[in-house]
């Protein structure tokens, strides 16, 4: 409805075992793993179930955008995701972008005219715009050296506009300078992009030499990009609540909830009932239930299975936080926790780190959900952790000596 009311109609009820089948054939865990290399066609099934990968800086495992590949497909050259993502060729162009739609994300480069279309609430970044109003020159300076040397990093930006003029200062230590705060509103504001990154640094460029211009042209209403991206969170998710749909591209609710009724109106939306979860439920009218889900996989912090830690719980009863930010003496698992899904359930976490320089997949700590059965469990976690290991071209996995799975785990890692 225009008016954002969601129609009230009568509903199918789903159970709640049903409702997580369809949140894990959404996600792709429902398909089996690539028997041989996986390659950009791989990666783009995942991409079409996903619809983005979340960035996040923390590095003591797997970067953020890497796992979720790994947890569906296998073992995988991550150079495949580079080249999607920061690098382009005729014989194989740019398949992803970077902006913020979660939050810092990949996702494919045809809906870059979404997050422009002003369906997407501004961010943090807008705070920065104070920076501007007091060097109003900032902004044009910073454009015309990533112009001239681009893709370029923020720091070099500063250090361009120094030797120029002399007249941008670099902030205190514990702060971003205001060069870089500049950045980060034009990246926000979608006038620079990543070019390609070094090290993982942020290489800004013009968005205009990223993004092809008959994509960067397109001029998408706000209506029409609040029913394209919740369609998208949607089939990301087979099934959830208005407010999941809303968090998968960080919507207003207003906005969402206009959206939703749109959807529901044209078809593409299916109010539901399931049992337990206590608001109305949409399932998008393609998305499926297997029978059953089989296979294992483990998790980053950071899947787009489990970001939403209230949906998780919800889905998978299966209470996650993450803890980086928790002193030391107050965690409860460890600094950086993966779940470990098997045939369809969360049945335990594990503190993972890479070592790189002991060569080892270090097990910190490894707990068994409540009423699993444990050997099983240990069994098929070691599999994947011995997979994970070599991944990333480590010689193997290090249990030490925190929680319920680590003695047993730790046998069968040997």
């Amino acid at each position: 409805m225009a008016d954002g009311t969601i129609p009230t109609m009568s509903t199918s009820t789903i159970s709640g075992p049903a409702a997580r089948r369809i949140a894990l054939a959404a996600q792709g865990f429902a398909e089996a793993r690539p028997s041989g290399a996986v390659t950009r066609r791989h990666l783009q099934r995942v991409l079409s179930r996903t619809q983005l990968l979340q960035l996040d800086s923390v590095n003591v495992a797997v970067r953020a955008h890497y796992m979720p590949i790994f947890s569906r497909l296998g073992a995988y050259e991550p150079a495949l995701v580079d080249d999607a993502a920061w690098s382009h060729s005729a014989r194989k162009p740019r398949m992803l972008v970077e902006s913020w739609a979660h939050e810092a994300s990949l996702l494919p480069v045809a809906d870059w005219p979404l997050l422009r279309s002003g369906a997407k609430r501004m961010g943090w970044w807008t705070n920065y715009a104070r920076v501007l109003e007091q060097t109003p020159q900032l902004v044009d300076d910073i454009l015309a050296v990533v112009k001239e040397q681009g893709p370029i990093g923020a720091g070099d930006i500063e250090r361009a506009l120094e030797s120029d003029s002399g007249g941008y200062k670099p902030g205190s230590w514990w702060e971003r300078s205001e060069v870089k705060k500049a950045c980060e509103w034009l990246f926000g504001m979608g006038q620079l992009t990543t070019g390609t990154r070094r090290s993982f640094q942020r290489l800004y460029d013009l968005t205009e030499r990223v993004v092809p211009p008959e994509i960067l042209s397109l001029r998408v209403s706000p209506e029409e990009g609040a029913r394209e991206l919740i369609t998208r969170a949607a089939v990301a998710l087979g099934i959830g609540t208005e407010p999941d749909l809303r968090d998968y591209y960080r919507l207003g609710p207003d906005v969402s909830k206009r959206a939703v009724a749109e959807l529901v109106d044209a078809g593409v939306l299916e109010p539901v009932t399931v049992d337990g979860w206590p608001a109305p439920a949409y399932r998008h009218v393609a998305a499926k239930a297997p029978r059953a889900v089989t296979g294992r996989a483990l998790l980053s912090p950071f899947d787009p299975l489990i970001w939403e830690r209230a949906r998780t719980e919800r889905i998978f009863d299966f209470f996650y936080r993450i803890e980086i930010y928790v002193p030391e003496p107050k965690r409860i698992y460890g600094y950086y926790v993966f779940p470990f899904l098997l045939d369809g359930e969360l049945v335990g976490r594990v503190d993972l780190k890479c070592d790189r320089a002991a060569g080892v997949l270090r097990v910190q700590g490894a707990f068994a959900e409540p009423g699993v059965d444990v050997a099983r469990v240990a069994s098929e976690l070691a599999g994947e952790l011995r997979l994970m290991a070599e991944w990333q071209g480590l010689d193997g996995v290090a249990v030490g000596k925190r929680g319920d799975l680590a003695p047993v785990l730790s046998r069968l890692v040997r």
